[in-house]
């Protein structure tokens, strides 16, 4: 069994309340976990309006696999509009 862990660090530009970030960050992490059947959560700077942190974890047997999804991932977090993908953070045990 392999797992792969990563953080994505997300920077919100004109957001001005919780609410609106939190609207973002929802339908971002929704549609993560059924595009890609991953586990998903935000995990850092709940209370922050501009920055919010995610990680996502991934359980395989291949580790090449893993690589590939957080590829995918990636790919896919910076075509979406709304936030500008920043620190990425990223580890297999």
């Amino acid at each position: 069994m392999i797992v792969g862990v990563m953080t994505a660090h997300l920077s919100l530009i004109g957001i001005t309340s919780l609410k609106g970030k939190r609207s973002i960050v929802k339908s971002l992490i929704g549609r993560l976990r059924s595009r890609f059947n991953i586990s998903i959560a935000e995990v850092d700077h709940q209370d922050s309006k501009n920055i919010a942190v995610v990680g996502i974890s991934i359980v395989s047997n291949d580790s090449a696999f893993i690589g590939r999804q957080f590829d995918s991932i990636l790919d896919f977090m910076r075509k979406d509009g709304r936030f500008f993908l920043g620190q990425v953070q990223r580890e297999t045990f």
